[in-house]
């Protein structure tokens, strides 16, 4: 028994030590630098910049669709890329963005119609997915929705 476990441990002890490599050797400078290259562009996103981040429409009669254009730039380092635009509610309708890559300082445009719905001040938050740092952006829309007197002399109580 006793050879057993001396042939076993000589066994072991010679697997151990006789395929040690120096595992410096193995690492090739190739792959260090396309990491680093990959790893540095990583950290590099688009910027999305909008020409005006709020668009007052002012006062507008109830039902009325208005319609206003949303110019941005990509300031960053990296192509942007506008996956989807949805506004908070099916009253506020965006349209007509590119889904293709925009490159560094290029520029892009969409619309958003706003179908003159509610009464009152209105405002409308527009969301921008992106490929950007945060991954969303915004902007918003106002106006002031005027409802017809007549129409809300009618609805209201008549005293008697």
């Amino acid at each position: 028994m006793k050879k057993i476990v001396l042939c076993l441990s000589a066994m072991c002890l010679f697997a151990f030590t006789s395929c040690k490599e120096n595992a410096a050797k193995k690492i090739d400078e190739t792959n260090i630098a396309a990491a680093a290259k990959r790893d540095a562009s990583a950290s590099k996103f688009p910027v999305l910049q909008f020409d005006k981040a709020e668009h007052d429409f002012g006062q507008i009669d109830k039902g009325n669709k208005v319609t206003t254009v949303f110019k941005y730039t990509n300031t960053g380092d990296a192509p942007l890329v506008i996956t989807d635009i949805k506004s908070t509610c099916g009253c506020t309708v965006p349209q007509d963005w590119s889904r293709d890559p925009l490159e560094k300082g290029g520029t892009g445009e969409f619309s958003v119609t706003y179908n003159g719905s509610g009464k009152g001040a209105v405002t409308k938050t527009i969301n921008i997915t992106a490929n950007t740092e945060k991954g969303k952006e915004a902007v918003k829309i106002k106006a002031f929705v005027k409802v017809e007197e007549n129409a809300a002399n009618n609805n209201s109580p008549v005293a008697q």
